[in-house]
Parts: C-alpha cells; sequence; structure tokens
C-alpha cells in the first residue's frame, strides 16, 4: 500500500512540476513567481498587477493555459484508451489504433482539408473554425463504427476479426488519404502533413472544452470498469462465469475509445505512442490491476505529453517541432528497451 501510495505521489508531482514548466518556458521565460501570480489572478485571488505581470496574465491566460490543458487532456484520454484497447484485446502491445480510430479521423481530416478546396464549398465564418474538428471526429466514429460490425457475427463481437476488419480499414483510409495527397495543391498539402504530424499549436478554449468534457467523462467511466476488465484477463468464458456481460463491455470499451481517441486526434492531430507505450510501462510498475493501472496511466500519459510538447517548443526554438515527431523519438527506442528487456 506505501509502495502504490508513492508511485501515485510520484505520478502526481511530476505531472505538477510539467503543468508549471509548460506555463513558464517558451519563447518568453517567466519566472515562478509570475506563473503563480497569473493563476492566481485567473482564480480571482489577485486582482492587481504591474506591467511585467500583465504581459504574464496575457501569455498564460490567452495562450500557455489553453495549450497546456490541451495537452494534459490529449495524454490522459490517449493513455485511458491504451488501457482499455490493450484490455480488450489482453495483449500488452495493443493500441487504440487497432480499430481504425486514428486512421478514420486522419481520412475525415483529410476531407475537410482537401475536400473542401476541391470542390469549392462556402463554410458559414461561425462553422470555420470547428469543421476540421467535426470531420475528424465524425471520420474516426464512422470507421470504427465499421469495424465494430464487421467484428460482429451471430450475436457475438470477435476480437481477432474486429482486429483484422481495422487493419483492412486503415489501409483502405491511408489509401484515401493517399488520394487525397495527390490531389492537393501545395498549400493544403503542407497544411494535412503538419497536422498529420500532430502538434498544440493554435489551442484555445473553443477547442478544450469538448475534449476535456470527454477526458473528464472516459476518466470518471473507465475506473467503474475496472473490475470488469480486470476479470477479462482471464478470458471471456472466465469472465462470463464470474457474472461480467462481455458483449456489452466490449461495445462500452470501443465505443469509449472511439470517443476518446477520436476527440483527441480531432484536437490535436496525429499523436503516436502515448496509448501504447504508457500503459506499457505503468502494467509494468502497478501490475495488471485496472484499479490501479487505470489513474496511474492517466497522470503518465498527460505528463509524457506536456513534457513532449516542452520539448518540442524548445528544441528549435522559435521554430516548433510536431509532437508526433517528439513522441515517436522518444517512445520508439523506449519502446523496444521495455521490448528487449521484458523479452515479449
Amino acid at each position: 500500500m506505501i509502495g502504490e501510495r508513492g508511485i501515485f505521489i510520484g505520478l502526481t508531482g511530476l505531472l505538477l512540476i510539467v503543468f508549471l514548466l509548460s506555463l513558464a518556458l517558451g519563447p518568453v521565460r517567466l519566472a515562478f513567481e509570475h506563473v503563480l501570480k497569473s493563476l492566481g489572478y485567473l482564480l480571482g485571488i489577485y486582482t492587481e498587477a504591474d506591467p511585467a505581470q500583465q504581459q504574464a496574465n496575457l501569455i498564460i491566460g490567452q495562450i500557455r493555459l489553453p495549450r497546456t490543458l490541451l495537452g494534459l487532456a490529449v495524454g490522459a484520454v490517449l493513455a485511458l484508451s491504451g488501457v482499455a484497447m490493450q484490455g480488450l484485446f489482453r495483449n500488452p502491445l495493443a493500441d487504440p489504433g487497432l480499430i481504425g480510430v486514428s486512421s478514420g479521423a486522419a481520412l475525415g481530416a483529410a476531407v475537410a482539408i482537401v475536400g473542401t478546396t476541391l470542390v469549392s464549398i462556402e463554410i458559414p465564418l461561425l462553422w470555420q473554425p470547428y469543421v476540421l474538428s467535426i470531420c475528424a471526429f465524425t471520420g474516426g466514429l464512422v470507421i470504427t463504427a465499421m469495424v465494430y460490425r464487421l467484428g460482429r457475427r451471430d450475436g457475438q463481437t470477435h476480437v481477432a476479426t474486429m482486429l483484422l476488419a481495422g487493419i483492412a480499414l486503415a489501409a483502405l483510409a491511408g489509401a484515401l488519404i493517399g488520394l487525397f495527397t495527390y490531389l492537393a495543391d501545395d498549400a493544403t498539402l503542407r497544411s494535412l502533413t503538419f497536422w498529420n504530424l500532430g502538434s498544440l499549436n493554435g489551442a484555445s478554449y473553443a477547442r478544450l472544452w469538448p475534449l476535456l468534457i470527454i477526458t473528464i467523462g472516459v476518466a470518471l467511466w473507465l475506473p467503474r470498469r475496472a473490475k470488469a476488465l480486470n476479470a477479462l484477463l482471464l478470458g471471456e468464458s472466465e469472465a462470463r462465469h464470474l457474472g461480467i456481460n462481455t458483449e456489452q463491455l466490449k461495445r462500452e470499451l470501443v465505443f469509449i475509445t472511439a470517443l476518446g481517441v477520436g476527440a483527441a486526434v480531432a484536437a490535436a492531430g496525429m499523436i503516436g505512442f502515448i496509448g501504447l507505450v504508457v500503459p506499457h510501462l505503468l502494467r509494468l510498475i502497478v501490475g495488471p490491476d485496472h484499479r490501479l493501472l487505470l489513474p496511474a496511466s492517466a497522470l503518465a500519459g498527460a505528463s509524457l505529453l506536456l513534457l513532449a510538447d516542452l520539448i518540442a517548443r524548445l528544441a528549435l526554438a522559435p521554430a516548433e517541432l510536431p509532437i508526433g515527431i517528439v513522441t515517436a523519438l522518444i517512445g520508439a527506442p523506449f519502446f523496444l528497451y521495455l521490448l528487449l528487456r521484458s523479452r515479449i
């Protein structure tokens, strides 16, 4: 118990440190005193400020706080979705992309970025900031629904069939994205390429709130199914003998993953390895019990993505690396190390 408490205290402390660093560091570096006062100003604790503090309030309130909160939500929901998929497939190497949500979201983004240009659709000014996110979110849900439907047979959901369907539909989505890439002009091609690499740049409260609501919902719902996920690790037949409605559980896991990953990809683009590496690493630390694994993964996923965003902002400052490149550069070697270490 002391060990578990220490792990959660450490993960919470790490998240707090990275959160404050994300607010303090950037093209304009702010002292921690200014950061804390700015947070107090936003909470209504401080009301007066000198010119330097006013600048800090503006930078944090309008730019860095929404970006930091967006990174926190994306990292947490991707990690939670990774835990859900690894529980569903009973495989620590499973990834949320296996059910096609990421590829579907990328296809939806390609339709929004390139398709609207090709057919010259006039989009109302009020909807223009949300078209890309809506199309990406819808694309992820549609592909996931198709994967789930193809995995159903005789009233049962066959996980292996669903996995193969996900691979096939991901390949089909990739082919359609390639077609849109071929048809795109230079400007739209650049936009599509950078979106596929992922970024928290341009974060705003309008983009943040929908994702934040979904992330909170996923974080509250999944722990309620922790015991069912633990039972599923024993096998479907064993879980049924323990009174678990496995068909309902699989539907819920697919839906919640599609919802969470679709919202994350719609808000920040394609960001890999968070949903794969974080649950796998935390399983080695806290064990397979989902009652501990789920909250630990949420904390670690949020911390890792904020750390990757810091690296993306500072490595080539004042330019900014796409965060998907950073997560891949961090995640791939680390995951290979884990594979060699555990001999999976």
